[in-house]
């Protein structure tokens, strides 16, 4: 599955044993961070553009995914440790600094290390998810965690639902049992739903979903992302008769023997931390990030769609700001949908530095 000339590599970081995919001998380390349900391997197109183009890229499986560490204590994978996890990342590959790119939840833990630990992230990349300060998600009402993320996520799923962060969460083994009875077509769902392949509800085509009214706004995402309490995940997925282009057998492949090795029960206690994280993170609250910094969205993902008044308002807090790119025809899954978008946009931003 992987290009002959990738490293594979097993480091103790933080406690932790992280597995990393390496591209490239020498040049700048960009330290590349997956999401929810992914792996290293998401970042398959970038490792071999990063390495062509003179970097040396290093793929993790984050804590709880593919050969990394497991830890059963959901604390393990608050915001703070993860962060420590990459700074030990950083010292075991023998430097001292990088640049930290993040998608989906790795995005909040990007921007994280780059806001808290500037002398070793002095550079970052999020994508989907912009910088939401202490508040991460950047919901809706909450761009920079001015509410306690339980009660942002309340507000915006309705008494009978529930933000898909709380269902993972606070019944984070209804979803893995979910999820483990069809493995297969429940990643398979979870990709085609989130991603540009799947229209757009009938009464919102055409329309530019980043700029939608507050109140459509809360509507829209409300009923795509939260799960209706008598009903699972499943309720909110669709199963295409094909797979997506981007989204080829080998990939889907790869992906489902990683959490047939793994499970679901790691990535899953990422979202048991959100309210302690915003309390941790409290003592950062409005300090500007300050390191050079990039956004790039996709103009159909869902999380980019949500975060808008976090985008617009970003000048706020991030200093140094050196582009917003919002990639056309594109969902969530943007560094895997639009793979040479991204590297433009990526590469593009590195060699400004």
């Amino acid at each position: 599955m992987t290009d002959p000339v990738w490293e594979r590599r097993t480091v103790h970081a933080n406690g932790q044993r992280i597995n990393l995919t390496i591209a490239g001998t020498s040049g700048p380390l960009v330290l590349l961070c997956h999401g929810f349900p992914e792996s290293w391997y998401s970042w398959r197109h970038q490792l071999a553009a990063l390495a062509a183009a003179g970097y040396r890229a290093v793929a993790m499986d984050m804590v709880g995914y593919g050969r990394s560490s497991k830890p059963s204590d959901p604390a393990a994978y608050g915001m703070t440790e993860l962060v420590a996890t990459c700074v030990g990342t950083v010292e075991a590959l023998g430097e001292s600094t990088a640049v930290i790119v993040g998608h989906d939840f790795g995005a909040p833990v990007a921007w994280t290390a780059a806001w808290t630990r500037p002398e070793v992230f002095t550079a970052v990349v999020g994508m989907s998810v912009p910088f939401g300060a202490r508040g991460l998600g950047c919901l809706p009402g909450s761009p920079f965690g001015e509410i306690r993320p339980s009660e942002a996520a309340a507000q915006l799923a309705g008494p009978d639902r529930m933000f898909y962060h709380e269902y993972f969460g606070l019944h984070s083994e209804q979803a893995a049992e979910e999820a483990d009875r069809d493995l297969r077509s429940w990643l398979t769902s979870a990709f085609y739903t989130l991603s540009a392949d799947r229209p757009a509800p009938p009464e919102l085509a055409g329309v530019d979903l980043t700029k939608l009214p507050e109140a459509m706004l809360r509507e829209f995402v409300g009923a795509a992302m939260s799960v209706p309490r008598t009903q699972g995940m499943r309720s909110l997925l669709e199963l295409p008769e094909t797979l997506p282009t981007w989204l080829d057998k080998d990939a889907l492949d790869y992906f489902v023997a990683e959490f047939e090795y793994g499970g679901l029960a790691g990535p899953l206690n990422y979202y048991k931390n959100g309210d302690r994280d915003w309390e941790i993170l409290g003592q950062y609250q409005g300090k500007p990030l300050t390191v050079p910094a990039l956004f790039i969205g996709g103009d159909r993902d869902i999380v980019t769609i949500w975060s808008q008044e976090a985008i617009v308002r970003a000048a706020e807090v991030i200093t140094d700001l050196r582009g917003t790119v919002i990639i056309p025809n594109c969902g969530h899954w943007i560094q895997q949908e639009q793979p040479v978008a991204a590297n433009r946009a990526l590469i593009g931003f590195l060699q400004s530095l």
